[in-house]
């Protein structure tokens, strides 16, 4: 009795409703040929972006060089001379004023502090541990120079590495009545040989100089004599410090 209400009821319920009735098919209707539903759509769009996205090789850009604003300028001296330097590493005074060994670039490596370079031959000017004033194809500490400002607005320019031991007077860059460019330790910065004038040609934009060793310098005799202070360590360049 069970089993025919049971069949009656759902005989009933295949009248009233007869999709309701109808098995479900386990498997799965492939998309007709064509027609792609919404969300495949969707999924190829996303993928056409990703593959367009990671098809692109991003530029590597360089970080800019670090630049220095300096000028390019001729140091003239108060005894009427403007400083040179020759190829052969000479240095001297000149009266001519369109001498190209008198064109210098002066670059600020410090806080008034200036590397002065010659801009025909790339040489800097430099002062040794005696006084004495030659030209390093490197740049290194002793191509150092602060720069100050004196009373009657002409321009110094001293050692940032040597001076007297004993006094702390500094040495100074100076050329003196002759033409002739003088020891460090012999300059008085109250004396017309220290005194220069920069006059301005140009302003340019330099590449900061890489520091180089400084093999420590053997004193002579006479410069011992003299009380000359050396710096107690040599200095390391920033290639080797990294």
């Amino acid at each position: 009795m069970a089993a025919l209400a049971s069949s009656l009821i759902r005989q009933k319920r295949e009248i009233r409703d007869p999709v309701a009735s109808r098995p479900v098919s386990t498997q799965r209707k492939a998309c007709p040929r064509g027609t792609k539903s919404l969300c495949q759509k969707q999924l190829l769009g996303l993928i056409s972006k990703v593959r367009l996205c990671g098809g692109r090789k991003g530029r590597l850009e360089k970080a800019p060089e670090p630049q220095l604003k300096g000028i390019v300028t001729r140091l003239f001296c108060r005894h009427g001379y403007y400083l040179q330097a020759h190829p052969d590493g000479r240095i001297d005074g000149t009266r001519e004023d369109a001498n190209g060994f008198s064109l210098f670039n002066l670059i600020p490596v410090g806080l008034r502090v200036v590397a002065i370079q010659s801009t025909k031959s790339g040489q800097y000017i430099a002062m040794n541990a005696e006084g004495y004033l030659y030209t390093s194809a490197h740049f290194t500490a002793e191509c150092r120079f602060k720069e100050c400002v004196f009373e009657n607005y002409y321009v110094m320019y001293s050692s940032t590495l040597y001076r007297q031991r004993e006094s702390g007077r500094s040495w100074y860059l100076g050329i003196n009545k002759d033409g002739q460019v003088m020891k460090g330790n012999r300059v008085k910065k109250t004396k017309a040989a220290a005194h220069f004038l920069p006059k301005l040609l140009e302003v340019a934009l330099y590449r900061e100089p890489s520091l180089h060793n400084l093999v420590e310098p053997a004193l002579s005799k006479k410069a011992e004599e003299e009380d000359i202070a050396v710096p107690p360590i040599k200095e390391i360049s920033k290639a080797d410090a990294t």
